[in-house]
């Protein structure tokens, strides 16, 4: 045999002999991550978040339960906790950079009483705008500071610099956003170690709140790009925010407060709940670590108990846009929904990144589990977002968005791994909005495959089978032959590896447990 042949044959044997022990040490220190997790929330009283189950209103809750066609539809499910819930807001999605931060610069830019804004980072020289004339994010700020108060709280950056921002390259964005302005910043350290704040918030005037996932830098990857994704020499970057007006809003402005107030010792009024405007109910889901801040000294986890619960509840469809997937305890969720499928029309797609920034073989690996769920019955489909060209970097998928049947919507900072749902600072809005998921879906899945809405607007499980699937096989056949993409998607792979497998659950115990 050839030296290369010996290798090839080595190498199968090993994997014929590590697949068996990967699984079950794989399997063996999830549970061990899941079971601390569950001890951690049982101690803080918080344990009902990882059993969050959809109740159903009884019928005198919800109303008449036909449809139009006469038909028993389903009652609404509780994914929402009643008390938090603020009616009479007005909330859109903005779908990547382009028209989200344009949105964001003119907002600022009318600001007459506050400017807030709370990030992982902020680059004093990025720019939200293209164009001559464009500012910078210090000269945005700056000119808005000349007439009212401008407050930046960013995370202070990783106390060993392990992974940027480092805390030397966030003291300088800070020291650049106020040199020269009136602009005050302030930042975060009060993190567990290798977690971080990684919520994105800017609030105007206490009438007007952006809730998202978009940075306001270039550090890895410059956020401003538009739904063409044209970009052929750097990483196109597909993501989302909300903007939200009316009473919701305070709650966002209380949380910056809260926050504020506790890194600087300056404490802010917070404000009266705006009147009326539109007909959204939203509620605000965060996720705040214990012991973090003396306002909150139980911590909150309503990211994950509200992810869990409306997966759980889940009858025609989950889409899931995200950086990462590997919380074992929602990927526990898709696996039961997988190979117990409520129906032969349930789907699950996923959009995630082709090379997540950091834990790849983690995301992957649990992948690998939800298609040994599906087991080739095709209620899976995982995909992910490619670039103009063969040599292109691609597109990077920095969304965190979650629609469950249509009847429930999440957009914000929270991405599905341990990170996001136990011990980073993180905050998303949920809307049991049936017109707006509906929406923002079909907004995402035109954009997504370049066929027009009409195309989209039909049954799920038809659409997801007869629109999606034979643009991933057109795609797989053209770069198997080496051709340029002729799609904007494409079938995103499991590991090929089987002992990768251990490095999600590994990595949740050393870090995330």
């Amino acid at each position: 045999m050839a030296p290369n042949g010996r290798a090839a044959g080595s190498r199968a044997v090993l994997g014929s002999l590590t697949g068996p022990a990967d699984s079950w040490l794989g399997a063996g220190l999830e549970h061990l991550v899941e079971a601390r997790h569950r001890r951690r929330l049982q101690r803080l009283g918080h344990v009902a978040a990882l059993d969050a189950a959809s109740g159903m209103p009884s019928r005198t809750e919800v109303g008449d339960d036909t449809g139009a066609t006469g038909a028993p539809t389903a009652p609404e499910p509780t994914w929402v906790t009643p008390s938090r819930v603020r009616s009479g807001n007005s909330l859109r999605v903005l779908v990547d950079g382009a028209e989200a931060l344009a949105e964001v610069q003119a907002a600022i830019l009318g600001a007459q009483r506050s400017v807030h804004i709370a990030g992982w980072h902020c680059s004093p020289d990025f720019r939200l705008v293209e164009g001559p004339g464009s500012l910078t994010l210090r000269e945005l700020l700056g000119t808005v500071a000349h007439r009212v108060p401008v407050r930046v709280l960013m995370w202070g950056g990783p106390p060993v610099p392990v992974f940027k921002p480092s805390r030397r390259d966030v003291r300088a964005a800070a020291a650049g956003l106020m040199s020269g302005t009136s602009v005050e910043c302030a930042l975060d350290t009060r993190e567990f170690t290798m977690h971080c704040h990684h919520e994105k918030l800017v609030v105007v005037d206490d009438r007007i709140a952006f809730v998202g996932g978009i940075d306001l830098t270039a550090l890895a990857g410059n956020r401003l790009d538009s739904p063409a994704h044209p970009r052929t020499g750097s990483l196109g970057w597909h993501d989302a925010s909300t903007v939200l007006q009316g009473p919701a809003v305070a709650d966002v402005a209380a949380h910056f407060n809260a926050r504020w107030g506790a890194v600087t010792g300056v404490t802010l009024d917070d404000p009266e709940p705006a009147p009326p405007a539109g007909e959204v109910e939203v509620e605000l889901v965060r996720t705040v670590p214990e012991k973090m801040y003396d306002f909150l000294p139980r911590g909150e986890f309503s990211i994950l108990s509200g992810y869990l619960a409306a997966l759980r509840s889940a009858r025609s469809h989950i889409y899931l846009e995200n950086q990462f997937l590997w919380s074992p305890e929602v990927t526990d969720v898709l696996v039961a929904k997988l190979e117990h499928p409520p129906g032969n029309d349930f789907r699950v797609l996923l959009v995630l990144p082709r090379r997540p920034n950091n834990g790849r073989d983690t995301t992957r690996g649990q992948l690998a589990r939800l298609l040994a769920a599906d087991a080739g019955r095709d209620h899976l489909l995982a995909t992910t977002l490619v670039g103009p060209t063969r040599d292109s970097p691609g597109v990077y998928v920095h969304a965190k968005i979650g629609i469950v049947d249509d009847r429930w919507l999440t957009v914000g900072s929270a991405n599905l791994n341990e990170h996001s749902l136990f011990n980073d600072t993180e905050v998303n809005v949920l809307t049991l909005d049936r017109e707006l998921a509906r929406s923002t879906r079909l907004r995402l899945w035109a954009e997504h495959t370049g066929r027009p809405l009409e195309d989209l607007d039909g049954p799920v499980a038809e659409v997801v089978d007869t629109v999606w699937r034979p643009i991933c096989d057109e795609q797989d056949e053209a770069s198997a032959a080496g051709r340029e993409p002729v799609h904007r998607i494409e079938r995103l792979q499991a590991l090929s590896r089987r002992v990768d497998l251990l490095q999600g659950p590994l990595r949740g115990l050393l870090v995330d447990g």
